[in-house]
């Protein structure tokens, strides 16, 4: 009889693979809350002064800079669990 006390090499891997994968998700998601509820609603003041665009830098983040961090960062999510995919051995043909 096998003991089961020990995680084997496979759930080892899994373990490690799904850790990873939260670890992406968690920093992509305080990026994303930092840039569209950070800097668009409770930083916007101090970022008055500077101007972009013909509008202050607060006013620009909480219009279109979120929504192109968003975009980004899905880009990123994507191109980083390809490569994770590829560590792990778990990438789609």
């Amino acid at each position: 009889m096998a003991d089961q006390s020990k995680p084997t090499k496979a759930a080892e891997d899994g373990a490690g693979y799904w850790s990873a994968n939260i670890r992406i998700i968690v920093v992509s998601l305080i990026i994303w809350a930092l840039v569209s509820f950070g800097f668009g609603i409770l930083l916007r003041p101090m970022l008055s002064g500077i101007a972009v665009g013909g509008t202050d830098l607060g006013f620009w983040f909480a219009q279109q800079g979120s929504i192109l961090v968003f975009l980004a960062l899905i880009f990123f999510y994507a191109w980083r669990m390809n490569k994770l995919d590829r560590e792990y051995g778990v990438e789609e043909d």
